[in-house]
Formats: C-alpha cells, structure tokens, sequence
C-alpha cells in the first residue's frame, strides 16, 4: 500500500463529516467566523492531547528564510483559496462554482512533477484522475455536466472558482515541501496550520461577526473543533509521508463524503449521482494504493 493513504482516507472521512456539519449547523454563519472559531478551539484541543500523546513537544528547528517563506506561503495560499471560493460562491451558482472548486489535483500533480520530479505509475496517474473526476461528479448539480467548464471563459463565479483550486493546489505542493523538505515538524505544522488561517481571516470573521448566536452555539463549535483537530492530524500524517499528489487527491474526496451524508440524512437531490461519485472515488483509491 502507498505510504500515508491510510490517514489521508480518514482524513477524507473526518473533512466530509466537518463539510456536512456546516450544511447542516453552521449555514447561517460567515465561513471566516466559523474558521477563526472552530481553528482556535480545535487548537485548544489539539495542545494538550499532542503533549500528551508525544510526551511533549520536539525541540523547534531553526528554519532558513527560504523555508521560513515556504511555510508563510503555504498558509496564506490555503486562507486564499477559502476566500476565494466564498467570494465564487456569492457570486454565482453552486452547480457552476462547486465542481470547478474541488478540482484541486489536477494542479497538485503537474506542479509535483515539474517542481519537485516526482515519478508516478500509470495505475496511480489513472487513480488519480478517477477520484478527481468523482470530486468533479459529487459536486455537480443538475445541467449539462461540462457547463461548470464552458462556463469558465464568461462566469466571473467559475473564474473565481478555478483560482480558489489553484491556490489549494499550489499549498498543498506547498505543504508536502515544509513537511518533507524543510523539515518542520507535524506537531507544529498542525498548530501552524490551525492558527495561521484563523489569524489571516480574524479581520474578516471580526466584520462579519453575527450579533447573536456563536454563544449558543458553542457547544457544536466545541465537538465540531475535535473533528478538525483529529483531521488536521491525520491530514498533516499524510503529505509529511507521500507525495502531494496522492494526499490532495484522496482529501479532496471529502467532497464525496459531504454530499452522501446530505444525501442520507438532508434528502438532498441527486442521490444517485452522489452514490455514482462515491463508487469512483473508491475505485480510484484503489487504483492510487496499487
């Protein structure tokens, strides 16, 4: 079995579980409150079970300014693309802006070859596509299915929605980088990577920021912010032990995990599509771990 696909899967489970719980109990909130709440708590969580479990954490190791920039870089791609598909999001449909949003790898994999030469076999390139293609398919919405594609020479929204994947993608090369290459440790790339996006979207939560509500709600942001914890580990397992191409591919299914969810417990349409999509991302998995 490939390195890491294992946490990357659980990862996928956990992100979906967190993607169907802000359908379900957080959609009246602005998503950069929901980051700077559930990351500061999941964060909160995340420091005593870590020292716990580690018996206390490795010693820092100085970084150069190049891998110092490499870390910055990575967290202001990935608040970035948050952003950026919350703005497509607002300015055009979900059926054109989900599907183009979620086609993260196929910027990971040409930029993992190209930058840092990373060799894959057929069946995984092949597994790879497969599991995009099922993102591509969970997220589409009723149309013809290459409208979200046509539509990317003339929606502003697609455009948006296409750069938010792009930044996703480029962080993640980012990220499998800091933790192989820099050498940071993943005790502290999960903390970075928690905190790092809440501070970034802390001026945009604070203007956003509802005038009732987030009190009493705690409690969900309290058992949401364990899920983010245990999926930020699992996710940072991953890209510090395979290459970023087969973890971005396999989290992105976290798409495909939301939408069954809301197929099975919000009666959401398209069901059977969605089913179509889980069953491809399976078999696309298989094909990576080959």
């Amino acid at each position: 079995m490939v390195p890491g696909l294992l946490p990357a899967v659980v990862a996928a489970l956990l992100w979906g579980g967190y993607l169907y719980s802000l359908k379900r109990h957080f959609s009246g909130y602005s998503g950069a409150v929901v980051a700077l709440v559930v990351n500061t708590l999941a964060t909160a969580w995340y420091l005593p079970g870590a020292y716990a479990y580690l018996g206390g954490f490795p010693a820092f190791p100085s970084l150069s300014a190049v891998g110092l920039g490499t870390v910055v870089v990575t967290v202001a791609l990935a608040a970035a693309g948050f952003l950026t598909v919350t703005y497509a999001l607002a300015a055009g449909d979900v059926s054109l802006v989900a599907p183009v949003a979620k086609i993260v790898p196929v910027f990971v994999l040409p930029l993992e070859i190209l930058l840092l030469g990373a060799a894959f076999g057929p069946l995984q390139v092949l597994g790879i596509a497969v599991v995009t293609a099922a993102v591509y398919v969970a997220n589409y919405e009723g149309g013809h299915v290459l409208d979200p594609l046509r539509n990317l020479t003339r929606s502003r929204a697609v455009q948006l929605a296409l750069l938010s994947a792009a930044c996703y993608g480029v962080s993640d090369v980012a990220k499998r980088v800091v933790l192989q290459d820099v050498g940071l440790p993943g005790a502290y790339w999960v903390i970075v990577s928690l905190l790092g996006p809440a501070l970034l979207l802390a001026p945009v939560a604070i203007r956003r920021w509802p005038r009732e509500g987030v009190r009493d709600d705690l409690p969900k942001f309290v058992g949401i912010a364990v899920v983010v914890a245990l999926a930020r580990v699992a996710t940072t397992l991953s890209f510090s032990v395979t290459s970023a191409s087969v973890a971005a591919t396999v989290i992105n299914a976290q798409a495909v995990v939301a939408v069954v969810l809301g197929g099975v417990f919000l009666a959401e349409e398209g069901f059977r599509t969605r089913l179509a999509a889980s069953a491809l991302a399976v078999a696309g998995i298989a094909l990576i771990a080959q």
